[in-house]
């Protein structure tokens, strides 16, 4: 099915039917539905181009489209794609923002052929996480990569998969059982500590949850509304947890620059290219404040996620036990570990149906068109990765959770090159990527092989995780759970 302007889809209520199907219940959910919509082109095309003009809903005066995606996140950018097509646009915070859907307008962004395409993220974090990898673009991105890449080579991750073993199975061994706990909440502060212990080589002890709140405000801030400093609000906050993110890794450089460490941090200080060139004291705490970000909320809720689904389907649960029991007892090899396949197929299922980074965002740098369509350069534009997991042209039942769409016999993520990419693509595709999927599999190796837990029966039948919808996704209850000592 190819979505064109005008074309409506609904769904059934099913299993995580909201994340594909916009609420109809709720009263704000009524209340957003009844805006009255608001057609609009973005540009014309130039005369003789042949090209189309984006067409899009305006949304909310002064609010546009931002409180529908608060509201619904991916199933809201589903229905413009059935409704306007696969490039559309609206109005988000008051910036015009285009958004593609479907791996075919994925592939014309994210390849960047022409480059036409650099890197948008700077309007939503660049206050925040200044200078991160992310945000920046071209020649230099790629000289700070290639520096970077030096702390991501395979003798590294073993020497981090070994530290990363030890602290997680000695933390998740403790976790109290026969209660409820906020597994979301505590998972933050498991990745966080890793994280300073394998990147940092450092313990963060008392100054964790002021780093946790630190990291929470400036990725929240991402998104506010009132994007000025006023007292009490988001953004305010965020520029304040980034002078206390900044502050603690200044207060670290020197001794890191005159030590030898193994750690990533100090790897960073001692990384020279083939010239001699190296970073400054600035790049390297850049660098710092966005990876800690980076290598925690995201591993934070892919494992929320894996282990919620694996609560929601116990069958799965004992399949992928059953794998971790298999395996040699003793310290936890990574080659091991690699070969879990059932464990991998349910962590790949789970990026699927909940996206940690829902899109991807550039800018336009010069006038170029999409799948024919026109779009004129200073415009962002917002890659819909989250929505693209979720098209029934490409995953039969999307709502469905179903490892076996990533078993060799199915390999459903090769229905298009871009049809599964919750590590990004292109020039900026994630550097922690193998890092992070060893953390998340480490997380729930120890998971399974010290408790058992379940959405599936009384008193949590029919219950779904809430997700809340921000530059990184979250559980917005904090991921209640009981485990059971196995």
């Amino acid at each position: 099915m190819v979505a064109t302007e005008g074309s409506r889809a609904t769904y059934p209520r099913t299993e995580n039917s909201r994340l594909i199907e916009t609420g109809r219940t709720a009263l704000l959910d009524r209340l957003l539905h009844a805006v009255p919509e608001r057609a609009a082109t973005l540009a014309q095309p130039p005369a003789g181009s042949g090209l189309r003009a984006v067409r899009g809903d305006l949304g909310i005066p002064l609010v546009g489209s931002g409180l529908g995606w608060l509201r619904w996140g991916p199933a809201q950018q589903i229905e413009q794609y059935r409704r306007w097509g696969p490039v559309t646009w609206s109005k988000t915070l008051g910036q015009p923002i285009v958004t593609v859907t479907g791996p075919d307008a994925a592939q014309v962004v994210v390849a960047n052929k022409d480059k036409a395409f650099g890197q948008g993220w700077e309007y939503y974090i660049g206050p925040f996480f200044h200078r991160g990898l992310l945000l920046l673009e071209f020649e230099e991105h790629m000289f700070h990569r290639r520096l970077m890449q030096q702390a991501f080579t395979r003798p590294r991750l073993e020497q981090y998969f070994t530290e990363l073993t030890e602290l997680a199975n000695r933390r998740i061994a403790s976790w109290p059982t026969g209660r409820t706990i906020h597994l979301y909440s505590t998972l933050k502060a498991l990745t966080l500590e890793v994280a300073a212990e394998i990147f940092m080589d450092a313990d963060v002890g008392a100054e964790r949850d002021r780093l946790n709140r630190a990291f929470i405000a400036a990725t929240h801030a991402a998104l506010a509304v009132v994007r000025a400093p006023v007292p009490g609000g988001n953004w305010r906050a965020g520029l304040r947890g980034r002078k206390v993110l900044e502050d603690y890794f200044y207060r670290m450089l020197p001794a890191k620059r005159s030590s030898a460490g193994n750690d990533f941090f100090s790897a960073l200080c001692h990384a020279r290219d083939e010239d001699g060139s190296r970073f400054t004291d600035a790049d390297v705490v850049n660098h710092m404040i966005f990876l800690i970000m980076a290598a925690h909320d995201t591993s934070t809720t892919t494992a929320t996620s894996v282990a919620y689904f694996l609560g929601k389907h116990p069958e799965w649960q004992e399949r992928a036990r059953a794998e971790s029991l298999a395996r040699p007892s003793g310290p936890l090899d990574m080659q091991v570990l690699e070969a879990m396949t059932t464990l991998e197929m349910c962590i790949k299922e789970s990026l699927r149906l909940v996206s940690p980074v829902p899109g991807l965002v550039r800018r336009t740098v010069a006038d170029t068109e999409i799948l024919g369509y026109y779009v004129p350069a200073g415009v962002l534009v917002d890659v819909n990765v989250w929505a693209n997991h979720l098209l029934a042209e490409y995953w039969p039942q999307p709502e469905r959770f179903d490892p076996e769409r990533f078993s060799p016999q199915r390999r459903e993520d090769k229905s298009h090159r871009y049809a599964w990419m919750p590590f990004g693509a292109g020039a900026h595709k994630c550097i922690g990527m193998h890092f992070g999927m060893l953390e998340v599999k480490t997380i729930l190796d120890a998971m399974l092989r010290n408790f058992e837990w379940s959405y599936a029966g009384s008193p949590s039948r029919g219950y779904e995780m809430p997700w809340g919808y921000s530059t990184i996704s979250f559980p917005r209850d904090d991921a209640p759970i009981v485990l059971r000592r196995r």
